[in-house]
Protein backbone atom coordinates (compact mmCIF):
# COMPACT_ATOMS: atom_id res chain seq x y z
CA UNK A 1 0.00 0.00 0.00
CA UNK A 2 1.39 3.48 -1.30
CA UNK A 3 2.42 5.72 1.96
CA UNK A 4 -0.25 8.31 0.75
CA UNK A 5 -2.75 6.23 1.54
CA UNK A 6 -1.34 5.16 5.23
CA UNK A 7 -1.20 9.26 5.62
CA UNK A 8 -4.59 9.09 4.53
CA UNK A 9 -6.28 6.64 6.92
CA UNK A 10 -3.88 8.46 9.45
CA UNK A 11 -5.61 11.67 9.16
CA UNK A 12 -9.04 10.27 8.83
CA UNK A 13 -9.07 8.20 11.93
CA UNK A 14 -6.68 10.42 14.26
CA UNK A 15 -3.89 8.59 14.45
CA UNK A 16 -1.16 9.77 15.63
CA UNK A 17 2.69 7.69 14.64
CA UNK A 18 5.41 6.97 11.93
CA UNK A 19 6.41 3.71 13.85
CA UNK A 20 6.72 0.78 10.77
CA UNK A 21 5.10 -1.78 13.54
CA UNK A 22 2.33 0.72 13.28
CA UNK A 23 1.93 1.94 9.96
CA UNK A 24 2.53 -2.34 8.81
CA UNK A 25 -0.74 -2.72 10.87
CA UNK A 26 -2.50 -0.20 9.30
CA UNK A 27 -1.67 -1.72 6.16
CA UNK A 28 -2.72 -4.83 6.77
CA UNK A 29 -5.38 -3.89 8.23
CA UNK A 30 -6.81 -1.86 5.00
CA UNK A 31 -5.71 -4.63 2.79
CA UNK A 32 -7.36 -7.24 4.37
CA UNK A 33 -10.76 -4.65 4.78
CA UNK A 34 -11.62 -5.73 0.57
CA UNK A 35 -12.04 -9.32 1.49
CA UNK A 36 -14.84 -10.99 4.20
CA UNK A 37 -11.89 -12.96 5.97
CA UNK A 38 -12.00 -12.62 9.81
CA UNK A 39 -9.87 -10.67 11.82
CA UNK A 40 -7.92 -10.56 14.71
CA UNK A 41 -6.91 -7.74 16.83
CA UNK A 42 -4.03 -8.18 18.99
CA UNK A 43 -1.75 -5.80 21.60
CA UNK A 44 -1.92 -4.42 25.18
CA UNK A 45 -4.30 -2.84 26.63
CA UNK A 46 -4.50 1.12 25.76
CA UNK A 47 -2.23 0.53 21.98
CA UNK A 48 -5.64 1.84 20.68
CA UNK A 49 -6.52 -1.32 18.78
CA UNK A 50 -10.62 -0.07 18.65
CA UNK A 51 -9.42 2.34 15.40
CA UNK A 52 -8.63 -1.04 13.18
CA UNK A 53 -11.78 -2.26 13.12
CA UNK A 54 -13.64 0.96 11.71
CA UNK A 55 -10.60 1.03 9.68
CA UNK A 56 -11.21 -2.20 7.89
CA UNK A 57 -15.46 -1.75 7.88
CA UNK A 58 -14.78 1.64 5.95
CA UNK A 59 -12.94 0.02 3.36
CA UNK A 60 -14.54 -2.84 2.88
CA UNK A 61 -17.79 -3.52 0.59
CA UNK A 62 -19.88 -3.32 3.69
CA UNK A 63 -19.14 0.05 4.51
CA UNK A 64 -22.66 1.35 3.96
CA UNK A 65 -23.62 -2.15 6.28
CA UNK A 66 -24.49 -1.73 9.76
CA UNK A 67 -21.28 -1.43 12.54
CA UNK A 68 -21.77 -2.33 15.97
CA UNK A 69 -18.45 -2.44 18.49
CA UNK A 70 -19.13 -4.85 21.66
CA UNK A 71 -17.39 -4.61 24.53
CA UNK A 72 -17.53 -8.69 25.68
CA UNK A 73 -15.81 -7.84 28.77
CA UNK A 74 -18.14 -5.85 29.77
CA UNK A 75 -21.14 -7.77 29.38
CA UNK A 76 -22.76 -9.91 32.11
CA UNK A 77 -22.21 -13.70 31.69
CA UNK A 78 -25.48 -14.51 32.62
CA UNK A 79 -26.95 -11.83 29.81
CA UNK A 80 -24.03 -12.02 27.13
CA UNK A 81 -25.55 -14.87 24.59
CA UNK A 82 -28.97 -12.76 24.79
CA UNK A 83 -27.05 -9.89 23.82
CA UNK A 84 -25.08 -11.77 20.75
CA UNK A 85 -27.88 -13.79 19.17
CA UNK A 86 -30.70 -12.43 20.79
CA UNK A 87 -33.54 -14.22 23.08
CA UNK A 88 -37.62 -14.86 22.81
CA UNK A 89 -39.93 -13.99 24.96
CA UNK A 90 -40.19 -16.04 28.17
CA UNK A 91 -36.30 -17.73 27.95
CA UNK A 92 -35.62 -16.94 31.35
CA UNK A 93 -37.31 -14.58 34.08
CA UNK A 94 -37.15 -11.44 32.58
CA UNK A 95 -37.11 -11.93 28.80
CA UNK A 96 -40.89 -10.22 28.96
CA UNK A 97 -40.42 -10.15 24.72
CA UNK A 98 -38.85 -11.72 22.30
CA UNK A 99 -35.35 -9.60 21.45
CA UNK A 100 -32.79 -9.29 18.75
CA UNK A 101 -29.20 -9.62 19.15
CA UNK A 102 -26.51 -7.86 17.51
CA UNK A 103 -25.53 -10.87 15.05
CA UNK A 104 -29.16 -10.35 14.11
CA UNK A 105 -29.19 -6.64 13.64
CA UNK A 106 -25.66 -6.71 11.79
CA UNK A 107 -26.75 -8.59 9.34
CA UNK A 108 -24.68 -7.09 5.83
CA UNK A 109 -22.56 -5.48 7.98
CA UNK A 110 -19.41 -5.89 10.89
CA UNK A 111 -19.39 -6.88 14.57
CA UNK A 112 -16.15 -5.78 16.34
CA UNK A 113 -16.09 -8.12 19.71
CA UNK A 114 -13.49 -6.46 21.79
CA UNK A 115 -12.11 -8.27 24.80
CA UNK A 116 -12.93 -11.75 22.75
CA UNK A 117 -10.66 -13.56 25.52
CA UNK A 118 -13.19 -12.80 28.08
CA UNK A 119 -16.05 -14.30 26.42
CA UNK A 120 -17.58 -17.98 28.46
CA UNK A 121 -16.74 -21.45 27.02
CA UNK A 122 -20.64 -21.43 26.04
CA UNK A 123 -20.71 -18.20 24.19
CA UNK A 124 -17.54 -19.43 22.52
CA UNK A 125 -18.96 -22.85 20.85
CA UNK A 126 -21.67 -20.27 19.97
CA UNK A 127 -19.50 -17.85 18.01
CA UNK A 128 -17.80 -20.61 16.32
CA UNK A 129 -20.65 -21.85 14.32
CA UNK A 130 -21.51 -18.44 13.13
CA UNK A 131 -18.21 -17.93 11.64
CA UNK A 132 -18.15 -21.74 10.17
CA UNK A 133 -21.86 -21.35 8.61
CA UNK A 134 -23.41 -18.16 9.80
CA UNK A 135 -25.69 -19.70 11.96
CA UNK A 136 -26.89 -18.94 15.31
CA UNK A 137 -30.45 -19.97 17.83
CA UNK A 138 -31.60 -16.69 19.64
CA UNK A 139 -31.66 -17.98 23.65
CA UNK A 140 -34.92 -20.16 24.49
CA UNK A 141 -35.28 -20.73 20.49
CA UNK A 142 -34.98 -23.84 18.66
CA UNK A 143 -35.22 -22.22 15.12
CA UNK A 144 -31.90 -21.95 13.11
CA UNK A 145 -31.54 -18.50 12.11
CA UNK A 146 -28.58 -16.78 9.47
CA UNK A 147 -26.48 -13.77 9.11
CA UNK A 148 -24.13 -12.38 6.89
CA UNK A 149 -21.86 -10.69 8.92
CA UNK A 150 -17.81 -9.85 9.19
CA UNK A 151 -16.76 -10.26 12.69
CA UNK A 152 -13.37 -8.22 13.42
CA UNK A 153 -11.88 -9.16 17.12
CA UNK A 154 -9.46 -7.84 19.60
CA UNK A 155 -8.44 -8.54 22.83
CA UNK A 156 -4.96 -7.96 25.12
CA UNK A 157 -4.97 -11.88 26.18
CA UNK A 158 -2.82 -14.28 25.48
CA UNK A 159 -4.60 -16.41 23.48
CA UNK A 160 -2.75 -20.03 22.84
CA UNK A 161 -2.00 -19.36 27.01
CA UNK A 162 -5.79 -19.31 27.35
CA UNK A 163 -6.21 -22.40 25.08
CA UNK A 164 -3.25 -23.96 27.19
CA UNK A 165 -5.13 -23.29 30.19
CA UNK A 166 -8.71 -24.50 28.60
CA UNK A 167 -10.00 -20.90 28.73
CA UNK A 168 -10.29 -20.30 25.23
CA UNK A 169 -11.19 -22.56 22.56
CA UNK A 170 -8.55 -23.86 19.96
CA UNK A 171 -10.87 -24.10 16.78
CA UNK A 172 -12.41 -20.97 17.65
CA UNK A 173 -8.43 -19.25 17.59
CA UNK A 174 -8.25 -20.47 14.15
CA UNK A 175 -11.21 -19.25 13.07
CA UNK A 176 -10.70 -15.51 14.42
CA UNK A 177 -6.31 -15.43 13.33
CA UNK A 178 -7.59 -15.29 9.58
CA UNK A 179 -5.40 -12.75 9.19
CA UNK A 180 -3.69 -11.55 12.44
CA UNK A 181 -3.21 -7.54 13.00
CA UNK A 182 -0.85 -7.18 15.91
CA UNK A 183 -0.65 -3.13 17.47
CA UNK A 184 2.67 -2.69 18.89
CA UNK A 185 2.74 -1.32 22.19
CA UNK A 186 3.60 2.18 23.03
CA UNK A 187 6.98 1.64 24.73
CA UNK A 188 8.31 0.05 20.93
CA UNK A 189 7.50 3.04 18.90
CA UNK A 190 10.36 5.32 19.56
CA UNK A 191 9.66 9.20 18.67
CA UNK A 192 5.72 8.54 18.60
CA UNK A 193 5.75 9.50 22.36
CA UNK A 194 6.86 12.59 21.61
CA UNK A 195 4.32 13.38 19.00
CA UNK A 196 1.77 11.63 21.27
CA UNK A 197 2.29 13.62 23.90
CA UNK A 198 2.16 16.82 21.70
CA UNK A 199 -0.66 15.83 20.45
CA UNK A 200 -2.55 15.56 24.03
CA UNK A 201 -1.23 18.79 25.41
CA UNK A 202 -2.58 21.15 22.53
CA UNK A 203 -6.14 19.38 23.27
CA UNK A 204 -6.11 19.91 26.82
CA UNK A 205 -4.68 23.21 26.62
CA UNK A 206 -7.51 24.28 24.36
CA UNK A 207 -10.24 21.99 26.67
CA UNK A 208 -9.43 23.69 30.01
CA UNK A 209 -8.18 27.30 28.61
CA UNK A 210 -4.75 26.89 29.86
CA UNK A 211 -0.94 27.49 28.36
CA UNK A 212 0.78 24.94 26.64
CA UNK A 213 3.22 23.05 28.40
CA UNK A 214 6.63 23.00 26.76
CA UNK A 215 9.26 19.90 27.51
CA UNK A 216 12.49 20.84 27.86
CA UNK A 217 15.12 17.85 26.28
CA UNK A 218 15.49 16.15 29.91
CA UNK A 219 11.45 15.76 30.07
CA UNK A 220 11.64 13.84 26.44
CA UNK A 221 14.23 11.87 27.29
CA UNK A 222 12.15 10.63 30.52
CA UNK A 223 9.06 9.88 27.92
CA UNK A 224 11.23 8.06 26.03
CA UNK A 225 13.10 5.98 28.60
CA UNK A 226 9.76 5.06 30.14
CA UNK A 227 7.73 1.92 29.80
CA UNK A 228 4.15 2.75 29.27
CA UNK A 229 2.84 0.12 31.03
CA UNK A 230 -0.46 1.54 30.07
CA UNK A 231 0.28 2.52 26.95
CA UNK A 232 -1.19 5.63 25.24
CA UNK A 233 -4.14 5.20 27.65
CA UNK A 234 -1.67 6.39 30.17
CA UNK A 235 0.38 8.92 28.17
CA UNK A 236 -2.78 10.50 27.49
CA UNK A 237 -3.89 11.07 31.34
CA UNK A 238 -0.06 11.93 32.30
CA UNK A 239 0.26 14.89 29.68
CA UNK A 240 -3.46 15.49 31.06
CA UNK A 241 -2.35 15.74 34.94
CA UNK A 242 0.56 17.81 33.98
CA UNK A 243 -1.05 20.28 32.06
CA UNK A 244 -3.55 21.06 34.60
CA UNK A 245 -1.32 20.70 37.60
CA UNK A 246 2.09 22.39 37.15
CA UNK A 247 2.50 26.42 37.27
CA UNK A 248 5.37 26.37 35.77
CA UNK A 249 4.84 25.76 31.91
CA UNK A 250 8.62 24.60 31.27
CA UNK A 251 8.62 21.03 31.91
CA UNK A 252 11.75 19.10 33.46
CA UNK A 253 12.63 15.63 33.53
CA UNK A 254 12.08 15.96 37.65
CA UNK A 255 8.73 16.99 36.76
CA UNK A 256 7.48 14.51 34.08
CA UNK A 257 8.88 11.49 36.59
CA UNK A 258 6.56 13.10 39.52
CA UNK A 259 3.62 11.55 37.21
CA UNK A 260 5.13 8.31 36.30
CA UNK A 261 4.90 4.52 39.02
CA UNK A 262 8.70 4.50 39.19
CA UNK A 263 7.82 0.72 40.49
CA UNK A 264 6.85 0.06 36.86
CA UNK A 265 9.42 2.36 34.86
CA UNK A 266 12.29 0.01 32.76
CA UNK A 267 10.75 -3.34 33.81
CA UNK A 268 9.18 -6.37 32.06
CA UNK A 269 6.22 -7.81 32.66
CA UNK A 270 5.62 -8.86 36.15
CA UNK A 271 4.68 -12.97 36.35
CA UNK A 272 4.06 -14.39 39.51
CA UNK A 273 3.45 -18.39 40.26
CA UNK A 274 0.58 -19.79 42.60
CA UNK A 275 1.42 -23.41 42.72
CA UNK A 276 1.23 -25.42 39.49
CA UNK A 277 0.08 -22.59 37.32
CA UNK A 278 1.61 -19.14 36.33
CA UNK A 279 -0.14 -16.06 35.91
CA UNK A 280 1.22 -12.54 34.46
CA UNK A 281 0.43 -9.13 35.07
CA UNK A 282 0.96 -7.47 32.07
CA UNK A 283 -0.41 -3.67 30.90
CA UNK A 284 -3.52 -3.15 32.96
CA UNK A 285 -2.06 -5.27 35.78
CA UNK A 286 1.36 -3.52 35.99
CA UNK A 287 -0.66 0.04 36.62
CA UNK A 288 -2.93 -1.67 39.52
CA UNK A 289 0.20 -3.49 41.02
CA UNK A 290 2.25 -0.17 40.90
CA UNK A 291 -0.93 1.53 42.59
CA UNK A 292 -0.92 -0.78 44.94
CA UNK A 293 2.61 -0.61 46.46
CA UNK A 294 2.57 2.93 46.52
CA UNK A 295 -0.97 2.63 48.76
CA UNK A 296 1.33 -0.08 51.14
CA UNK A 297 4.25 2.23 51.39
CA UNK A 298 2.56 5.16 52.39
CA UNK A 299 0.02 3.57 54.57
CA UNK A 300 3.39 1.90 56.44
CA UNK A 301 5.11 5.18 56.45
CA UNK A 302 1.81 6.72 57.81
CA UNK A 303 1.53 3.99 60.44
CA UNK A 304 4.81 4.57 61.76
CA UNK A 305 4.23 8.25 62.20
CA UNK A 306 1.58 7.50 64.21
CA UNK A 307 3.02 5.06 66.39
CA UNK A 308 5.65 7.50 67.07
CA UNK A 309 3.26 10.36 68.15
CA UNK A 310 1.32 7.50 70.14
CA UNK A 311 4.32 6.93 72.32
CA UNK A 312 4.18 10.20 74.30
CA UNK A 313 0.64 11.47 73.36
CA UNK A 314 -2.63 10.46 74.29
CA UNK A 315 -5.50 9.74 71.69
CA UNK A 316 -8.27 12.20 72.18
CA UNK A 317 -11.12 10.05 71.57
CA UNK A 318 -15.34 11.00 71.80
CA UNK A 319 -14.55 9.52 75.30
CA UNK A 320 -12.53 11.47 76.83
CA UNK A 321 -12.86 14.69 75.04
CA UNK A 322 -14.81 16.09 77.73
CA UNK A 323 -12.47 15.86 80.10
CA UNK A 324 -10.03 17.52 78.49
CA UNK A 325 -12.72 20.17 77.65
CA UNK A 326 -12.99 20.56 81.30
CA UNK A 327 -9.29 20.08 82.57
CA UNK A 328 -6.05 21.31 82.27
CA UNK A 329 -4.57 19.28 79.19
CA UNK A 330 -1.20 17.71 79.56
CA UNK A 331 1.85 19.55 77.88
CA UNK A 332 2.35 17.31 74.92
CA UNK A 333 0.49 17.13 71.78
CA UNK A 334 -2.55 15.61 71.37
CA UNK A 335 -4.14 13.39 68.28
CA UNK A 336 -7.71 13.83 67.78
CA UNK A 337 -8.97 10.90 65.74
CA UNK A 338 -12.61 10.80 65.19
CA UNK A 339 -14.70 7.57 64.85
CA UNK A 340 -14.74 5.51 62.50
CA UNK A 341 -10.92 6.27 62.24
CA UNK A 342 -10.72 6.02 65.94
CA UNK A 343 -11.20 2.43 65.63
CA UNK A 344 -8.88 1.76 62.85
CA UNK A 345 -5.67 3.02 64.45
CA UNK A 346 -6.98 1.38 67.82
CA UNK A 347 -7.26 -2.35 66.21
CA UNK A 348 -3.71 -1.33 64.14
CA UNK A 349 -1.29 0.02 67.02
CA UNK A 350 -2.51 -0.58 70.68
CA UNK A 351 -0.43 -3.85 71.71
CA UNK A 352 2.98 -4.73 72.96
CA UNK A 353 4.49 -4.24 69.52
CA UNK A 354 3.73 -3.12 66.38
CA UNK A 355 4.47 -5.70 63.32
CA UNK A 356 4.16 -4.45 59.91
CA UNK A 357 1.71 -6.04 57.65
CA UNK A 358 2.95 -8.18 54.96
CA UNK A 359 0.06 -8.39 51.96
CA UNK A 360 0.57 -10.84 48.85
CA UNK A 361 -0.52 -9.43 45.85
CA UNK A 362 -3.75 -10.94 45.87
CA UNK A 363 -4.76 -9.68 49.49
CA UNK A 364 -3.73 -6.00 48.02
CA UNK A 365 -5.16 -6.63 44.88
CA UNK A 366 -8.75 -7.44 47.00
CA UNK A 367 -8.29 -4.65 49.24
CA UNK A 368 -8.13 -2.13 45.89
CA UNK A 369 -11.39 -3.85 44.76
CA UNK A 370 -13.04 -3.13 47.53
CA UNK A 371 -12.04 0.24 48.24
CA UNK A 372 -12.81 1.19 44.44
CA UNK A 373 -16.25 -0.14 44.98
CA UNK A 374 -16.82 1.37 48.31
CA UNK A 375 -15.86 4.79 46.58
CA UNK A 376 -17.99 4.11 43.55
CA UNK A 377 -20.81 3.25 46.25
CA UNK A 378 -20.53 -0.28 44.50
CA UNK A 379 -21.23 0.62 40.65
CA UNK A 380 -18.79 -1.67 39.28
CA UNK A 381 -18.80 0.33 36.34
CA UNK A 382 -17.10 3.16 37.52
CA UNK A 383 -14.79 0.67 39.96
CA UNK A 384 -13.84 -0.86 36.74
CA UNK A 385 -12.83 2.30 34.81
CA UNK A 386 -10.67 3.53 37.80
CA UNK A 387 -9.22 0.08 38.39
CA UNK A 388 -8.52 0.38 34.38
CA UNK A 389 -9.66 -3.30 34.22
CA UNK A 390 -13.08 -4.63 32.04
CA UNK A 391 -15.78 -4.96 33.70
CA UNK A 392 -16.41 -8.53 33.54
CA UNK A 393 -12.58 -8.99 35.25
CA UNK A 394 -13.73 -7.24 37.49
CA UNK A 395 -16.93 -9.78 37.98
CA UNK A 396 -14.42 -12.41 37.95
CA UNK A 397 -12.66 -10.81 40.92
CA UNK A 398 -15.44 -10.41 42.95
CA UNK A 399 -16.53 -13.91 42.38
CA UNK A 400 -12.60 -15.09 42.86
CA UNK A 401 -12.34 -13.18 46.41
CA UNK A 402 -15.72 -14.06 47.69
CA UNK A 403 -16.27 -10.18 47.85
CA UNK A 404 -20.12 -8.93 48.92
Amino acid sequence: MEMNNIQMVKQQFGIIGNDPALLRAIDTAVQVAKTDLSVLITGESGVGKEFFPQIIHTNSARKHGKYFAVNCGAIPEGTIDSELFGHVKGAFTDAVSERKGYFSEADGGTIFLDEVGELPMSTQARLLRVLENGEFLRVGSSKVEKTDVRIVCATNVNLPEAIANGRFREDLFYRLNTVPVNVPPLRKRGEDVLLLFRKFVMDFSAKYNVPRIELDESAKEALLGYSWPGNIRQLKNVAEQISILELNRKITASVVKEYLPQQTANLPAITKTHGGGGRTFESEREILYSVLFDMRRDITELRNQVKTLMEGAPIATHDNLQYYATHDAPHHPTIHISSPMQNVVEEELVGEEYVEETLSLDEMEKKAIIAALDRHRGRRRDAAKELNISERTLYRKIREYGIE
